[in-house]
């Protein structure tokens, strides 16, 4: 029978990436975590993870325990204050702190949206660089990519793909590769986000959910231009100055009206989900829940990039 402490254990696996991390993140021993995973695994009589040397990632099994186990926590988290909420009513101030682009194009009308409904919510907008490590004292942030900080809780919003992209004028004037391991030689755009290595592009042959997904591989790629604007880098890479790694949601777009072209469709380079951060404390407010289910509402289960 899986129990509280072992939902506990795969959502902190997800978030540190290592049993080392997850051991420092619920205070216990690595040993005593690969025996409970050990436990578990044989318990359910399926693989959940796949471990080297180097790295750590889950089975299919694993993903969808994890996406169950964070759900059921999170649902045990809030009913305290879903409890003590009855009767109250949803009012007082709500700092919102977002990526710039996605800020601009996918939030801000959705607060507009909930402030029209909810007008006793006073709500601030910040828009910023690295909304996760600069905003500590937000109500809510909303993060696209992996989150390693147990001082957060995390709040699937929308899943989002990375794309490789060029326009059709690159493309005509150079080889379309063929393999990630041909983009080296390309003229590559690079977006500094996130605090990550920009010119490391992890990636793996399949899709999120293919069955025949292979192991995890990474290429450097020479960065030709670099900015910290997502919409500069598909500015320049419309303009036919290189190939980029960006995010589906801006690009998907692009994409469909032909403006850009993706290449190598059929290799996954490190999916990049849309989330909402809250602070892992206790009594979560009640404009802060309905925020965030409403958030849900409009970006689930199909985004608008899609």
């Amino acid at each position: 029978m899986i129990t509280l402490d072992d939902l506990r254990f795969m959502d902190a696996l997800s978030r540190t990436g290592s049993l080392s991390a997850a051991a420092r993140s619920l205070n216990v021993t690595p040993p005593a975590l690969s025996m409970r995973l050990k436990k578990l695994e044989r318990d359910m009589s399926v693989s959940l993870v796949v471990r080297s040397s180097r790295h750590l990632r889950f089975t299919s099994e694993g993903e969808r325990l994890v996406a169950e186990a964070q759900a059921l926590l999170s649902r045990i988290n809030a009913l305290p204050g879903a409890i003590a909420r009855e009767g109250q009513s949803l009012a007082g101030r709500l700092h919102v702190v977002s990526p710039f682009g996605f800020g601009r194009i996918h939030i801000a009308p959705l607060i507009a949206r909930f402030a029209a409904t909810h007008p006793s919510v006073h709500i601030t907008l910040d828009l910023s660089e690295r909304p996760w490590t600069e905003s500590k004292t937000a109500d809510v942030v909303i993060h696209i990519g992996t989150v390693r900080d147990s001082t957060w809780v995390a709040h699937l919003l929308a899943r989002n793909s990375r794309w490789v992209c060029a326009s059709p004028d690159y493309l005509r004037r150079r080889t379309i590769p063929g393999d990630p391991r041909d983009l080296p030689g390309h003229a590559c755009l690079c977006l500094r986000e996130n605090d990550e290595d920009v010119t490391l592009w992890r990636y793996r042959k399949g899709g999120r959910s293919g069955a025949t997904r292979g192991r995890s591989e990474a290429i450097r790629v020479t960065a030709a231009m670099t900015s910290n604007d997502g919409e500069v880098v598909r500015n320049w890479a419309l303009a036919g100055l290189g190939i980029m790694l960006r995010s589906q949601w801006d690009v998907a777009p692009f994409v469909k009206s032909g403006a850009l072209r993706r290449i190598l469709p059929g290799w996954n380079f490190e999916d990049a989900d849309v989330l909402a951060l809250v602070p892992a404390r206790q009594g979560i407010s009640a404009r802060v829940a309905r925020f965030v289910d409403f958030l849900k509402d409009n970006l689930q289960p199909r985004p608008p990039w899609r």
